[in-house]
């Protein structure tokens, strides 16, 4: 079946959209942009690539058969290395199998993403509070405090 009848027949009917304020977005795994299109979806193609989070690197899904048996039909490779090196291997990776320019800027998009979420975040401290003065009452004018009989 052609990737386009595919995607006609699942474009309004899957199981992983979610429809909310006007907009329909996709939670597949291998959708690497959360809008629900035919050019990133990761069902109907036959080369699909997907990233994800695991402990302190990036897990990099890709497609290596089509469509005979989808349980064995996917690679995962973990990628351990600091920020720089592991967006330069997923670009290469995505270079020498000739995802188109588009994808590939997804899956840079979404490993970036995926690193800055796993930083620690940073505690911002106030500054220093400043020097409490000793309460002074009130002044004999003002009326705070004062009850007034009449």
């Amino acid at each position: 079946m052609s990737a386009h009848l595919q995607w006609m027949v699942e474009q309004s009917c899957s199981s992983f959209l979610i429809k909310r304020n006007k907009q329909t977005c996709n939670t597949e795994s291998s959708h690497l942009t959360a809008c629900n299109s035919f050019c990133y979806n990761g069902l109907t193609h036959p080369k699909t690539v997907g990233v994800g989070a695991h402990g302190k690197g990036v897990v990099v899904k890709k497609q290596r058969s089509w469509p005979g048996k989808p349980a064995t039909s996917y690679v995962w490779t973990t990628i351990n290395k600091n920020a720089r090196a592991t967006l330069s291997s997923i670009q290469h990776m995505s270079h020498r199998n000739e995802y188109h320019l588009g994808l590939r800027m997804a899956i840079t998009c979404r490993a970036s993403a995926t690193q800055h979420n796993q930083k620690p975040m940073r505690v911002k401290r106030k500054g220093a509070a400043p020097p409490r003065t000793p309460e002074q009452p009130p002044h004999p004018q003002s009326n705070k405090g004062v009850s007034q009989l009449s």
